[in-house]
C-alpha cells in the first residue's frame, strides 16, 4: 500500500467517523427537542420520552429536519401552546450544539 493510498483510506474513516456523530448528533438534538417539546406539552417521566421517541422517528418521514419542525410545532399548536417554527428552529440550533458536545464527549 502506498502513501498515497494510505492518506486516502485515513481520510474516507475520518469522513465516516465525521458522518457517523452527525448522524448522532441529530438524533440526540432530536431527543432532547422532543423533551423540551414534551414539558411545554405537560408530558413527563415515560409520557416525556415517549413523545421524544416520536420526535426522533419523525425525522425519518422526509430528507433535511423540517419534518421534526413541523411535528413539533403542530402538535404544541394542537394543545394550545404559542409556539412559531421560528422559535422551534431556534432551539433545534441550541440543542444541535448542545448534541454536538455530547456525542463528541461519549455520554
Amino acid at each position: 500500500m502506498t502513501t498515497f493510498d494510505k492518506r486516502e483510506e485515513g481520510f474516507e474513516k475520518k469522513f465516516a467517523l465525521d458522518e457517523e456523530q452527525k448522524f448522532k448528533a441529530e438524533v440526540r438534538r432530536n431527543k432532547l427537542l422532543g423533551l423540551w417539546a414534551a414539558e411545554k406539552l405537560g408530558l413527563s417521566g415515560d409520557a416525556a420520552t415517549a413523545y421524544s421517541k416520536e420526535v426522533v422517528a419523525a425525522d425519518f418521514e422526509q430528507a433535511g429536519d423540517k419534518d421534526v419542525q413541523d411535528k413539533v410545532v403542530n402538535d404544541l399548536t394542537a394543545k394550545g401552546v404559542a409556539v412559531t417554527a421560528q422559535e422551534v428552529r431556534v432551539k433545534m440550533d441550541e440543542l444541535i450544539a448542545v448534541a454536538a458536545a455530547q456525542v463528541k464527549a461519549g455520554s
